[in-house]
């Protein structure tokens, strides 16, 4: 069980493809990191799902979480997460089962309710299954009640492997919505505040005053998204941070591509209207040498109360990616040195 005092440090991943790179030479980096973060301290490693875009390669986001957890043995893997109105509970009950009962212990199910991609995407991923994102609630029940144990089920549908195994759910979101549903539900929020800060304070006020304790969890557990850009100087941390600025600069111009290098100035690339967009939509990050992110990290969790920080870093260079995530662990290790890392899921 977590102490209500200790802090957590997580990875979010999403499988980025560099510029003229592969997927499966994003795969290897993963599987690089993932081997590192654990070394480093890092409580648990998430991989997105998203479709359809060039720079993202975690769309079979359980096949990738089984390799993640393939070349680990301790940190705990999972979903951050898995956009369930583009599957059916069931399957996702099969698969989180299949992945609990390769790796006991170990495997988180994050869960979402955008479609991780376009609308045209969403479509065809959802052909002929009739589940949007109003059924989120609804489906989350379901999908939970495939993981508890059920021998008077009768002619139900069982999840094999998955009933009975303890596959610990946690509930995303960047609006308010999932606040309410999780604190309903008694279950883990994870707010994606590395891209949609805007109701960072409210959904969390939400989630807090309306938790009810459940079976999963006896007291609130806040996850908070940060985009974490670390180097051994504060200039060279933002040069690195332009890469995902003209990440976000593409998106808001509809043209997402894979990940592109750094670049000495954003000046001529963006005009202010974007600059202030891309701004306001990254604005939940700590870019930095060591001494910065011992502010920001500090200065987070004064604001938000959170009880952990999952960390996610499009950074070009894997080296220089590997080494931000390194700096990272170790200014955040030396605020909170009472933080053991742990593979053991949140109990009450």
């Amino acid at each position: 069980m977590k102490a209500p005092s200790e802090k957590w440090l997580s990875v979010l991943d999403l499988c980025p493809i560099p510029q003229g790179g592969t997927a499966a030479g994003a795969f290897r980096n993963s599987l690089d990191l993932a081997r590192h973060a654990e070394a480093w301290g890092y409580q648990r490693y998430w991989v997105a799902e998203h479709h359809n875009i060039p720079g993202v390669a975690s769309s079979a986001t359980a096949v990738v979480i089984g390799q993640i957890a393939s070349v680990t043995s301790r940190i705990r893997v999972g979903s951050g997460g898995i956009m369930l109105p583009n599957h059916a509970p069931l399957v996702i009950a099969e698969q989180f089962g299949t992945l609990e009962s390769f790796f006991p212990g170990r495997i988180d199910l994050g869960l979402g309710r955008a479609p991780g991609g376009d609308q045209l995407t969403a479509r065809a991923l959802r052909r002929g299954l009739g589940s949007n994102g109003e059924t989120f609630p609804q489906d989350v029940l379901e999908l939970q009640g495939y993981f508890r144990p059920a021998p008077h089920r009768g002619a139900a549908p069982k999840a094999v492997p998955g009933e009975g195994l303890n596959v610990p759910i946690y509930l995303l979101g960047s609006s308010t919505f999932s606040a309410e549903l999780a604190a309903r539900l008694g279950l883990p929020f994870a707010f994606a505040s590395h891209f949609a800060p805007d109701l960072l304070s409210t959904a969390l006020k939400i989630y807090r005053t309306r938790f009810e304790p459940s079976e999963a969890l006896d007291r609130p557990h806040v996850i908070v998204g940060v985009n974490v850009f670390a180097a051994e100087t504060d200039a060279e941390a933002e040069r690195l941070f332009t890469t995902l600025q003209q990440m976000f600069l593409n998106l808001i111009r509809g043209r997402p591509q894979q990940m592109p290098p750094p670049v000495d100035s954003m000046d001529r690339l963006w005009n202010p209207i974007e600059e202030a967009q891309v701004a306001r939509m990254t604005r939940v990050s700590i870019v930095g040498g060591p001494d910065r992110l011992r502010a920001g990290f500090e200065a987070l969790f004064a604001e938000t109360g959170a009880d952990e920080i999952i960390a996610t870093a499009h950074i070009y260079d894997h080296a220089a990616r590997l080494r931000s995530f390194e700096i990272a662990a170790d200014v955040f290790h030396r605020l909170y040195p009472t933080t053991v890392p742990t593979s053991a899921a949140l109990t009450p």
